[in-house]
């Protein structure tokens, strides 16, 4: 088999792994949590599975939106179709692989729901960190940074998911601090 045919094969059974989630999912869900599960079954990087999911909504497979200022996907009626069609593309040891890591990971990212960071590269040397705190569907508190490198970013992300709870309390403290030298002048 030639370079380009095992291209093609692995852009079409990335593309139907996606269906198959989001077809398991029947629901919106936010993007990163779809990365996350993808990047589990099938280790891709970031900017190839933006890749086959812009190929998927440029194809009307997948719809998205932003809810809560979160980028969300949702299988359409035409995707559910593609997905029947297309489905025995998928290997089957690649099946079985996303049916376990689909049930453990789901129920681990909707625990994780509550406490939200993620860091999404703008080039090499640059990445936005979000880090939120979400109640019943609604976002009660979010701070967006930067870093200059990836290691950065993933230490500030990790940090946050590990120490939310004790981090939350202390900035909203210091919000909420009196400057004592603005008090004295």
């Amino acid at each position: 088999m030639n370079q380009n045919s095992d291209n093609a094969t692995t852009l079409a059974e990335n593309k139907v792994l996606i269906l198959y989630i989001l077809n398991l999912i029947d629901g919106e869900f936010r993007q990163d949590g779809l990365f996350k599960i993808i990047t589990s079954i099938n280790n891709i990087n970031y900017f190839y599975f933006k890749q086959v999911l812009t190929d998927l909504i440029d194809s009307n497979l997948v719809g998205t939106y932003t809810k809560e200022d979160e980028p969300v996907v949702k299988i359409t009626s035409e995707g559910k179709n593609a997905y029947v069609l297309t489905k025995n593309v998928l290997p089957g040891i690649m099946k079985l692989k996303a049916d376990n890591i689909f049930a453990k990971e789901f129920s681990t990212i909707e625990e994780e729901a509550s406490v939200i960071a993620e860091f999404i590269p703008k080039s090499e040397n640059e990445y936005i960190i979000k880090c939120k705190i979400v109640e019943n569907n609604e976002t009660i508190f979010e701070v967006k940074t930067f870093a200059g490198t990836r290691d950065r970013a993933k230490r500030i992300v990790d940090h946050w998911r590990q120490n939310a709870t004790s981090i939350y309390p202390q900035i909203l403290n210091l919000l909420l601090q009196d400057n004592p030298s603005k008090n004295n002048s």
